[in-house]
């Protein structure tokens, strides 16, 4: 399964400053989730798509949506 932050943040123009302000998640932590240095917490999934309206499935590249 592959975590489509990135994607779906730029489609929606958003700067990591942006994301961050409205997701509260710092810069630093977003990078990271994108280059996936970490998997995302279900807590950081949720905030993220909140703050680009999106469902959290939208999130993921997987058959199992």
């Amino acid at each position: 399964m592959v975590i489509l932050i990135d994607k779906v943040r730029k489609s929606k123009g958003l700067t990591y400053r942006r994301l961050s302000e409205l997701s509260g998640i710092p810069k630093s932590t977003l990078r990271d989730l994108e280059i996936g240095v970490y998997s995302p917490r279900l807590d950081q999934l949720e905030k993220i798509a909140k703050a680009v309206n999106v469902r959290i499935t939208d999130l993921f590249n997987s058959v199992y949506k």
